[in-house]
Formats: C-alpha cells, structure tokens, sequence
C-alpha cells in the first residue's frame, strides 16, 4: 500500500465500525480473523467487503490499468491526460498538431467540393473516362483499348476534359 489509509471500516454487529489504522494493525497482529477479511480503498480508507466484491473491485482495476497500458502502447490520448495536464498549460497543447496547416487543409476541402460539383457539369462520357484515368488508374494504354482509338487520341480528350474542368473551377 502506498500509504496509510486514514481509517478502517469493519464489519461488525450487522453494520460497520471505524477503526484507526493503527487498532486495525493491533487488532490483526492478536486475532487472526482479522487476517482473513477482505479490503478495498475508498477515499483514502479501507472499507471491509465480500469477496464477490473484492474480486470484481480488483478485476475492474486490472482492466483499468491494462486499458491504459494499452492507449500509453498505441500513443492514444485520454481526456484525464487533459484534466491531469500540469500548470505549466491549459492540456490543450496535447491535442494541437503542428504538422498540420489548417487553413491548407480548409482550401483543400474547399477545392474538392468544387471539383465535385464541377463533375457533374461534365458529359457521362467525359465523366467516365476521367473516372476509369484518375480514380480506377487505368492507363491512357489501357483506355486507348476499351475504347478502340489509339494512344494520343485519349491524351487529347483528357487534356480536354482537364481544361473544361479548370475553367469551371475558376468560375
């Protein structure tokens, strides 16, 4: 035990009784049934329990310390690592990535819904083969077959199709 709880709580009588913890030490150096009671932490007190509440204090201890081994393994963040943050910040240092440029990433968005929206202007044609080139990786080679023209005649319809879309997302 880290330290010396501040009382004791026995059974006794049908209800508890409040020991100090040096007449608990006493009492269970003289009689042995003390030897055999069963105690889990409350507030910085032992209280005296059934073993089937023992048992289950202690598995739900072991499950909490094993859950927080795990998250310390896999670098995962609590909310108590907030809460429990030191003076010296407000916890909130945890949670900023400076890797990560916000308002790069909010233009980004912004430019991906555009191209979506953008899309949908395109004719099914145009759509299918920007899908079947950009998003199902298929080569200009392998287009050049599916659709019975050769090579430089898909890079052109791409590279119309790529000019289509950048003035539709520059309107």
């Amino acid at each position: 035990m880290k330290y010396a709880p501040r009382k004791v709580y026995i059974k006794e009588n049908g209800g508890y009784t409040e020991l100090s913890y040096e007449d608990f030490c006493r009492r269970r150096e003289t009689d042995g049934t003390y030897k055999d009671k069963l105690f889990i932490p409350v507030q910085g007190c032992l209280i005296e329990t059934e073993q089937t509440h023992y048992i289950e204090f202690y598995r739900d201890k072991e499950r909490w310390h094993y859950l927080q081994k795990l998250d310390a393994d896999n670098s995962l963040l609590s909310l108590e690592a907030i809460e429990n943050a030191d003076d010296s910040g407000n916890g909130f240092e945890f949670i900023a990535d400076e890797a990560v440029n916000v308002a790069e990433t909010v233009v980004r968005r912004m430019m991906l819904d555009k191209l979506k929206s953008s899309l949908t202007l395109l004719s099914e044609e145009e759509r299918k083969l920007i899908q079947q080139h950009f998003y199902e990786g298929k080569s200009q080679v392998e287009l050049s077959r599916i659709y019975g023209i050769n090579q430089s005649s898909v890079s052109r319809h791409i590279m119309k199709i790529l000019q289509k879309l950048k003035k539709l997302l520059e309107n």
